[in-house]
């Protein structure tokens, strides 16, 4: 991963000092709160309902054990013992105290971490495919480009106060794992006949009030050009971009891409670029690209005899059946022969009868992950947009024992990818913009899907759930979508259906009228006995939710639950 250089951490270290400076005069009475408000926002501090919130960047998903161990230390000696992982793979410290947050800041500092550019109209932390520089079919590691696009965009005066916050991903295999087409700038690496890198670009997704999914506006972009057309694309959304009064809500990109069209935009940015950035000093070098990637060099793989280690998991596999279901469903092939990338499920749904948060993981479990990743991953975490952790190598005679040391855990539930592993945000019972509680909703959805057989005989299937429409927990692309809504000052819930956020990107469909808070789980097993009934099957292969959902529509899942 990359490392600090001394200018680096001086950057970081003098924008402690100045925030801590900034705080003292706002706790003192020398700073009104408009003025302060700006400028804890770029600092990621967020005023909650009970208590600040702290966000911290994990650039692109990639932490140290050691980084994992002082962010375990913080929530122990700030907070309440644990933090909260996003879709945006950084981590929310919830109950912070206002006047120990430079303090915090500083302690993040000594382990090259920060919480710049976490919150506020700025470009916000570029997100990945949790498996890059692994998976089998990769065209080329995305993390490099994901490091120059940070090293660009930190402190980049253009871009510290945009029309609206700014979102950029970037993929570097065909199977989208990090939700491109819902980003402001989604990037696709890809090869043209020649066999050079470039991007494919796509310019204007986003979720909220107004979901959009992104237009392609480049379909090749030579890797050199990369930084002068996002220059470029930023430009064109400063000059153009809504910034007057009362048009928050219509003042992200999504908007001045979807109202001009993607093809006017295009040739926006492709004027903009020709004009004033192509060809200039922000054009990419191989050298440029070398130093990038030098960082993420591969680990140190051991050879070992991989047949055998092969025919022992065998062995194991046929034996347990609880480790067959987490090996089949928390672990993903890897590129070097006799190692696997495991998932860490931070949806340990009920724990002793009490419910565990999605994303939640405690000071004790990172303490404990740290120590684990250094045994068995080269001490280092991936964070993934499903709000869960990866460990990317792993070697398969290692697995058993590492499963084991998990469950002891609570980490080792065998749940990706089923309806049990919800992206869910924290809702009413924390964040100040939220209209509806969500945590209880997730309780009562665990409870009547308690049953591993069954989750696996429904498949794949996403559920997302937010407490405010601002989609933080990205609804609109769950197979099944919760919204939580105010009525009259109760909880409702709006259900959508179909949504999807990889490779065949669609925002789902409203079912009908919300339902109360008693009743969206047995709504939530209406729909699924809809699926059930209707999916098709055959020797091979059976019907995806989605798939279903596409070919019928709505309309069978609407009648069976309002009648």
């Amino acid at each position: 991963m990359y490392q600090y250089n001394y200018a680096d951490q001086t950057l970081v270290e003098e924008r402690v000092a100045q925030f801590r400076d900034q705080t003292e005069r706002f706790l003192a009475g020398e700073l009104a709160e408009e003025q302060y408000l700006p400028l804890r926002l770029q600092n990621g501090l967020y005023i909650q309902r009970y208590a600040p919130m702290l966000r911290i960047a994990i650039p692109y998903g990639l932490l140290a054990s050691y980084q994992l161990r002082k962010l375990a230390e913080i929530t122990r000696k700030y907070d309440k013992g644990y933090g909260h992982f996003t879709t945006r793979t950084n981590m929310q410290l919830n109950w912070p105290k206002l006047e120990e947050v430079p303090d915090i800041l500083a302690e993040l500092a000594s382990v090259q971490m920060h919480s710049i550019q976490t919150s506020g109209n700025c470009i916000r932390n570029t997100t990945t495919d949790p498996y890059a520089g692994i998976h089998q079919n990769e065209i080329a590691d995305p993390r490099p480009y994901c490091e120059i696009i940070r090293q660009w965009s930190t402190f980049h005066p253009e871009f510290a106060f945009l029309p609206r916050k700014f979102k950029i991903a970037v993929i570097g295999t065909e199977n989208d794992r990090a939700a491109t087409r819902v980003h402001d700038i989604g990037l696709h690496l890809k090869k043209n006949e020649d066999g050079e890198l470039g991007f494919e670009v796509l310019v204007g997704g986003g979720l909220g009030r107004i979901p959009v999914l992104g237009k392609v506006i480049n379909k090749f972009l030579p890797r050199q050009h990369l930084l002068s057309y996002l220059d470029a694309i930023l430009r064109v959304y400063n000059l153009h971009g809504r910034r007057d009064k009362g048009s928050k809500y219509r003042s992200r990109i999504k908007i001045l891409v979807d109202t001009l069209g993607g093809p006017a935009f295009a040739k926006l940015v492709d004027a903009e670029w020709e004009a004033h950035t192509k060809d200039g000093p922000l054009t990419l070098t191989d050298a440029n690209f070398e130093h990038a990637s030098s960082f993420f060099s591969e680990p140190d793989y051991k050879e070992f005899d991989a047949l055998q280690a092969q025919s022992d998991l065998q062995q194991q596999l046929s034996a347990d059946k609880d480790f067959a279901n987490w090996y089949n469903q928390n672990t993903v092939a890897h590129k070097i022969a006799g190692y696997r990338a495991i998932v860490i499920s931070l949806k340990a749904g009920l724990v002793d009868g009490k419910y565990v948060p999605s994303g939640d993981v405690t000071h004790t479990q990172m303490d404990a992950l740290a120590d684990l990743a250094d045994q068995y991953s080269f001490g280092e975490l991936r964070g993934t947009y499903q709000q869960n952790l990866v460990f990317a190598d792993v070697q398969t005679n290692q697995l058993y024992e590492l499963w084991q040391k998990l469950t002891d855990l609570h980490l080792a539930r065998p749940n990706i990818n089923t309806l049990t592993d919800m992206i869910v945000c924290p809702g009413w019972d924390y964040c100040s913009l939220a209209n509806a509680t969500t945590h209880n909703i997730a309780e009562q959805i665990e409870k009547q899907f308690s049953d591993l057989d069954y989750l696996y005989d429904l498949g794949d299937i996403r559920l997302n759930m937010s407490g405010c429409i601002n989609a933080c927990a990205h609804h609109h692309t769950g197979d099944i979508g919760i919204l939580g809504v105010d009525k009259k000052g109760e909880n409702w819930y709006q259900i959508s259906l179909g949504g999807n956020s990889s490779n065949d990107a669609k925002l789902g469909k409203i079912l009908g009228r919300s339902v109360p808070t008693e009743a969206v789980a047995d709504t939530i097993q209406q729909i699924v006995d809809v699926y059930v009934e209707l999916r098709a099957t055959t020797d091979n292969d059976v019907e995806s939710f989605g798939e279903l959902v596409e070919r019928v529509g709505i309309d069978p899942f609407k009648e069976k639950v309002y009648g």
